[in-house]
């Protein structure tokens, strides 16, 4: 028995990866996400290959799993894949305290992100 087999929300030519707990803020994340936004993933993984940014590395890890789940377990052709969706997500916020000057406090606040990456599978037009 148990629960019923729950409905796919991708297309049948679509595959997913998610990265959670990510270490930085969603807005300095969705900044590479809109760079690898509608790109085929061969150039996508050459931006986030070459970016300067410290959070590319994730970035492109999890966009190299999306394109794993779409070759392993969708069967999709890996050359005519896209990034169809990229994005952020709020996560929590981790509250530190660090002394300050005549007895005050400042906060810290160290945020965590999510990231979603969706890549699908395109027809080339001749």
């Amino acid at each position: 028995m148990g629960k019923p087999k729950r409905e796919r929300q991708l297309g049948d030519n679509e595959a997913r990866a998610v990265t959670r707990s990510l270490r930085t803020s969603p807005q300095k994340l969705n900044l590479l996400a809109e760079v690898i936004r509608g790109k085929k993933v061969a150039t996508a993984l050459a931006d986030l290959t070459f970016s300067r940014k410290r959070i590319a590395v994730s970035v492109k890890k999890t966009l190299e799993s999306a394109i794993a789940n779409a070759e392993n377990n969708h069967n999709l052709d890996v050359d005519s894949l896209i990034v169809s969706e990229a994005f952020v997500g709020k996560q929590f916020v981790m509250k530190r305290f660090r002394p300050r000057a005549r007895g005050r406090t400042g906060k810290i606040l160290k945020p965590f992100s999510q990231l979603t990456i969706v890549v699908k599978e395109v027809e080339e037009s001749a």
